[in-house]
């Protein structure tokens, strides 16, 4: 286990490495920073805490040269410095990883990490040195590769590798482990102790709490744009620290038992798909029902299967029979996404940022993209602007979704709060049938805890909903059933109450010994 704030020394602190002092910056008339006092010291690990919205994607931001700042000052070894762009951060020795990726799909690995790194390397050196770096760090990675190719928690790494390939004495991460498996979270954490004891200052948002007293000696709390205080994490409890992030208790999601006979909803019989590239998972014979008022959650080490799961179910990819999906009593296999939509269905994938939403357009432009055909936003094909904005009001109301203008773009929103919109969205379209990717990854505790009782709450007025989720916690705290996903095949659903941590990770890793309660 690595221990909180490894390779911190001991005596008089160090010269901070990194200080903003009084940083503000505004974007009309959201103050997103108000005078913001922060420092970092060589070798310190230190969180960087507050609900989506608070203002810590907005100060990274300005760190790294991507915004520039209205007010204060920001100073390096002690010298105040001006970082009006990316390449200057990264000569300071300031490095990035951010939560939502910015890789070229139909690019190699190595062909992406070239293209961050300063011209006049060879690309067969470039992927020499990725190759040693990823094996060094334990973050395996394949440089010849086609990235689109790769699982969420693969593409993460090449985010992770290539800042480590640029030397950075400052490493700010945000998000870092949200798309990691426990065990590449545990392999991240020495990584980052190790880079502590070098010297380097790391920077570390995260919803994650337990990571936060795992890790850090120091927090920063943000809420509302202001700093409102520093505390020790070891000191604190998950539930304090989420207390002093959102300024009141954060509540647990009040589950309630499943009707055990409800109406089928969704049912895969015998589905089996080949792989759509070299690297993808074919799915194997698989069998589940999804049934009125029930909440089945699936769990799975990234890359099994689990995107190839979500878009045979969602209609992305088509079965070779019609049989093979059924939803609400038809035969769906061979039907596309509109189709099944207009059946009752609804879905939510993983990424929200491209997938989910195209960045690019506004709220209501996204709620008619997912709702054209089943939400009256297009009355005889001619779009209802005003209903679409309506819509978005809607969503933004129930799920708390915090953004500068009545319909911006989705690129201007904080990850946390696009995933309560597109979230959100699908819930209020009151489906028969909802099928979600990882509902809460880069979420706050009290966004995580209103998707969760959103969803339990949509699955107890009747609807079937189908979890996939690499989080432990969360699958034990909302479902009522539990299967695994293991290269490509499902285990057997079973009640959430006789399933344990330990047997849902033998299954995980395959352990035929964990197929017998």
């Amino acid at each position: 286990m690595v221990e909180p704030g490894a390779g911190e020394g001991h005596g008089a602190p160090a010269p901070a490495l990194v200080e903003v002092v009084g940083l503000t910056k505004r974007f009309g008339a959201l103050v997103a920073n108000d005078a913001i006092d922060l420092a970092l010291q060589p070798g310190e690990i230190h969180a960087l805490l507050g609900e989506n919205g608070a203002g810590k994607s907005t100060l990274v931001k300005m760190l790294y040269g991507l915004l520039q700042p209205d007010a204060g000052a920001i100073r390096w070894n002690g010298r105040p410095v001006v970082i009006d762009g990316p390449a200057v951060a990264r000569k300071l020795g300031i490095g990035m990883v951010f939560q939502h990726f910015s890789l070229f799909d139909s690019l190699t690995v190595a062909e992406n990490v070239a293209l961050a790194l300063p011209a006049g390397e060879g690309l067969g050196s470039v992927a020499r040195r990725l190759a040693a770096v990823s094996a060094a760090y334990g973050l395996p990675l394949d440089p010849d590769r086609p990235v689109h190719t790769l699982s969420v928690g693969e593409r993460q790494r090449i985010e992770i590798v290539r800042c480590l390939l640029q030397d950075p004495r400052l490493l700010i991460l945000d998000e870092p482990t949200a798309v990691l498996t426990p065990q590449e979270a545990d392999q991240l954490f020495a990584t980052l102790a190790r880079l502590a004891g070098e010297g380097r200052a790391i920077l570390y948002i995260t919803h994650r709490l337990d990571e936060v007293r795992r890790l850090c000696r120091r927090a920063t709390i943000l809420r509302h744009g202001r700093k409102v205080g520093d505390c020790d994490p070891r000191l604190e409890t998950p539930q304090s620290l989420a207390r002093m992030m959102v300024g009141a208790e954060v509540g647990g999601v009040r589950a309630a038992h499943a009707a055990s006979d409800g109406a089928m909803r969704m049912r895969l019989d015998r589905l089996s798909m080949a792989r759509s590239h070299d690297h993808g998972v074919a799915l194997r014979e698989i069998s589940l029902e999804l049934r009125s008022g029930s909440l089945l959650a699936v769990a799975g080490v990234a890359g099994n299967g689990q995107s190839e799961l979500f878009e045979a179910l969602s209609g992305e990819r088509l079965a070779d029979r019609d049989d093979a999906v059924v939803i609400e009593g038809r035969a769906a296999g061979r039907l596309g996404i509109n189709e099944r939509r207009r059946l009752g269905a609804a879905f939510v994938p993983e990424e929200r940022l491209g997938h989910a939403a195209a960045p690019r357009l506004a709220l209501s432009e996204n709620a008619i993209l997912t709702g054209h055909g089943t939400a009256g936003l297009a009355p005889r094909g001619l779009l209802d602007r005003a209903a679409a904005a309506a819509r978005v009001d809607a969503v933004s109301a129930a799920f708390d979704v915090r953004k500068g203008t009545r319909d911006p773009e989705a690129a201007s929103l904080s990850g946390g709060n696009l995933q309560k919109f597109v979230v959100g969205r699908e819930i209020l379209l009151a489906p028969r049938v909802l099928v979600v990717s990882q509902p809460t990854w880069g979420v706050d505790a009290g966004a995580a805890a209103t998707i969760r009782q959103a969803l339990v709450d949509l699955a107890r007025d009747g609807a079937a909903v189908l979890v996939i989720s690499q989080d432990l916690d969360e699958i034990l705290e909302i479902a009522d059933r539990i299967a695994v996903i293991h290269d490509g095949a499902l285990s057997p659903a079973e009640p959430a109450s006789t399933m344990t941590r330990e047997r849902i990770g033998l299954l995980m890793g395959g352990d035929a010994r964990a197929g017998a309660a």
